[in-house]
């Protein structure tokens, strides 16, 4: 099954390519490797989870926010892939969490990122990973993320 038909075999959407707002690339390419920019849980123009977790936001909450922000992460992919059937393998995840002091449950936030992308894409979807506590993120967003993908071709 394609990704695309997975992500809304799962109720989801893949937004459109988010613009940037400064002076960077949503995502860039060298050779068979695509690295997308930080992605925040924006959808529909709006923060889906906003201050520390672990404090203002509960882990449910910034998995959800981490997923959010991986659909984000693909649709910047695509912009540089084409399609994602292109896509042999999700590489790397990084996910930054703002974090409450005493906050040591990252792991189980960039969980809602990492069981989505295995559920997308199925082996294809299985990565190496850091899960990282942050003292601030920007817009106070509870999350932010970024993928290294391959590509064929």
């Amino acid at each position: 099954m394609s990704a695309e038909k997975r992500i809304t075999e799962l109720g989801l959407a893949l937004p459109p390519a988010p613009a940037p707002v400064g002076s960077y690339l949503p995502a860039t390419r060298s050779g068979k490797l695509i690295f997308t920019s930080g992605q925040l849980p924006f959808k529909g123009g709006a923060l889906l989870a906003t201050g520390k977790v672990g404090a203002e936001v509960s882990i449910e909450q910034a998995q959800a926010a981490a997923a959010q922000a991986v659909l984000n992460a693909l649709a910047a992919a695509k912009g540089q892939a084409g399609t994602l059937e292109s896509i042999t393998a999700i590489v790397r995840l990084n996910v930054f969490v703002n974090s409450a002091p005493g906050f040591v449950e990252q792991a189980k936030v960039a969980n809602g990122a990492s069981d989505l992308l295995v559920q997308i894409f199925g082996d294809k979807g299985r990565h190496s990973r850091c899960a990282i506590g942050a003292a601030e993120l920007p817009l106070n967003a509870a999350v932010e993320l970024d993928l290294v993908l391959e590509v064929d071709g």
